[in-house]
C-alpha cells in the first residue's frame, strides 16, 4: 500500500557554514530567523515553522549558477513573499537574482527572488499565483530557469 506524504510536517534542512557568528548575524539579524540552540559548531535556525541548522565546515566549494544545488521557501501568499522581499532590501541582502514575475499569464506564473549567503549557500523563495503549480502537473515539464546557469 502506497503512503501518502502530502501531510503537514516540518521541514528540515542542514547546511555548512564556515563562521558561526556571521551565519547568526545573517540568517537571526538581517533574514529574520529565530536562532534556536546553539553550539561552537552548529546552529538551529527557525525559517517560517522549518527547521534549518548550521553546520560548521572547514571550506565549501562555490558553485556556479544556481543549480543544482539551493534551497528556500514557496509562500501562500503574495503578501509573505512581499513582506520577506522587503526585509531583504531594508537589510541591505544583495539579490544573487533580482525579484521577478516568470511565466506571467501562464498558470505556473510565479514571483521569484534569489540570494546567496556569507558562504556561498543559494536560497529561492517563490510565490505561485495558481496553488496547484506548486506540485504542478506531469503533464508540463517547465522546470527552472537555465538562464540562472553559470552565474556569478
Amino acid at each position: 500500500m502506497e503512503r501518502d506524504l502530502s501531510g503537514s510536517a516540518v521541514f528540515h534542512l542542514a547546511f555548512p557554514v564556515l563562521d558561526m557568528a556571521q551565519a547568526k548575524e545573517f540568517y537571526g539579524d538581517r533574514l529574520g530567523c529565530e536562532v534556536g540552540r546553539e553550539s561552537k559548531s552548529a546552529l538551529i535556525l527557525n525559517l517560517y515553522g522549518n527547521q534549518l541548522v548550521a553546520h560548521l565546515a572547514k571550506d565549501i566549494s562555490p558553485q556556479r549558477g544556481v543549480y543544482p544545488r539551493h534551497f528556500g521557501l514557496v509562500f501562500e501568499t503574495l503578501e509573505d513573499w512581499e513582506a520577506l522581499v522587503e526585509r531583504m532590501r531594508s537589510q541591505e541582502i544583495p539579490f544573487y537574482d533580482k525579484p521577478r514575475r516568470r511565466f506571467t499569464g501562464d498558470w505556473l506564473e510565479h514571483y521569484t527572488v534569489f540570494i546567496a549567503d556569507p558562504f556561498d549557500n543559494l536560497m529561492e523563495f517563490k510565490f505561485y499565483c495558481n496553488a496547484e503549480a506548486v506540485f504542478g502537473s506531469r503533464g508540463d515539464s517547465r522546470i527552472g530557469d537555465r538562464t540562472l546557469d553559470n552565474q556569478h
